[in-house]
């Protein structure tokens, strides 16, 4: 049964990991969501899965995003019990570093049995999904913005679209125009107009494609007399290149943890190492937030909060150092992150050991 003062710790404590994870989550969510607009804007991402792949994409950054809030909050929470002189009253009464490893525990491991599934499944489970979404919605014409009955911007300003019918699921269209400006070398601009009697959508090798069939083409100047006119059975006309919802991740950050499990691939095996160090990473975190909370009524403010926060940027580019090293071969794949680990966990119990040991008194 949880001690009296366990749970006004663990309180404390909690307050601050849940408030700076919203303000993390808000920047995250902020970031993210003009990140999709703009990849929305430019023809990149099909606008009706705009909202599913922001939620998948947060959920993803959740497995980086729960242990820089549990970190900072802890922080955070026990620094103003310090500059409170509550954590030195609380030690004058016999309070150890006991009493503060075990509220940390308590919402250290939850969370990092959190990151644990986040890392190992759900966090993969949403890239897949998400790509998944985006390469279904690519194959329909509704997805490129187009509307019967009206004229559309092609996506990237590559020129307008007329379409007089479609389908329910928007595979196949009837009466299509097109109308697209192109830059010669010579610095002259050449206006293409494009007529069909239908057309459908197809993607090939990562590009969209608009297949029309039974048309004519237009192509010449506005200034000029000598346009040319071509009559064709099938045109295929590019739309844009859709990507990935994430073009910043590497290819196995979508897949599957078993894969991941028996590959081979140095690549493979970093990405794996990496989902194992995730939950171990937040029990490493809470611990160093221990010490490095620690102030004494004179120390400035925020002078324990610069020192941790390059505590966590050494912790963490130590971390992309490793995993660096495995996807390029130089670490063995056996060690993975752990060297990282092991040296700020021994810091941080140095820290904690050195705070709280038994100091002898000085000779007469």
């Amino acid at each position: 049964m949880l001690r009296i003062i366990d749970r006004y710790l663990l309180r404390e404590l909690a307050l601050g990991v849940g408030a700076t994870a919203v303000v993390l989550l808000l920047i995250t969510t902020g970031g993210t969501f003009a990140d999709v607009l703009n990849k929305v804007a430019t023809g990149r991402l099909p606008g009706n899965v705009m909202f599913p792949v922001l939620g998948l994409r947060i959920l993803d950054a959740m497995t980086v995003l729960l242990p820089v809030a549990l970190f900072l909050g802890v922080l955070l929470g026990l620094s103003r019990l310090y500059r409170d002189a509550e954590m030195h009253v609380l030690g004058a009464a016999g309070m150890g570093p006991r009493g503060l490893l075990r509220p940390a525990a308590l919402l250290a491991i939850p969370l990092a049995l959190a990151v644990g599934l986040l890392s190992l499944w759900l966090g993969p489970a949403a890239v897949r999904t998400a790509n998944s979404m985006v390469a279904d919605a690519n194959r329909s014409v509704i997805a490129a913005g187009l509307e019967p009955g009206r004229f559309v911007e092609l996506p990237g300003h590559a020129g307008v679209i007329f379409v007089d019918s479609m389908n329910r699921d928007g595979t196949r269209l009837g009466r299509v125009f097109v109308e697209s400006e192109r830059l010669r070398a010579d610095g002259t601009t050449t206006l293409d107009l494009v007529t069909a009697a239908r057309g459908e959508l197809s993607a090939d090798s990562g590009q969209r494609y608009l297949a029309l069939e039974d048309g004519y083409r237009f192509e010449g100047r506005l200034d000029q007399d000598d346009w040319r006119r071509m009559h064709y059975a099938r045109n295929e006309i590019a739309l844009s290149t859709p990507t990935d919802e994430d073009d910043r991740s590497d290819p196995a950050h979508a897949l599957p943890s078993r894969v991941l499990w028996t590959s081979v691939e140095p690549a493979q095996r970093a990405e794996l190492a990496w989902r194992i160090g995730a939950p171990v990473a937040v029990l490493v975190l809470a611990l160093l937030a221990l010490p490095l909370s620690r102030q004494s009524p004179r120390e400035p403010r925020y002078g324990r909060l610069l020192l941790a926060v390059l505590a966590y940027l050494l912790y963490s580019n130590l971390l992309a150092l490793l995993r660096s090293g495995i996807g390029s071969g130089v670490v063995p794949a056996w060690i993975g992150l752990w060297p990282a680990h092991l040296v700020f966990a021994l810091a941080a119990g140095w820290m904690l050991w050195r705070q709280y040991r038994v100091r002898g008194g000085k000779a007469a």
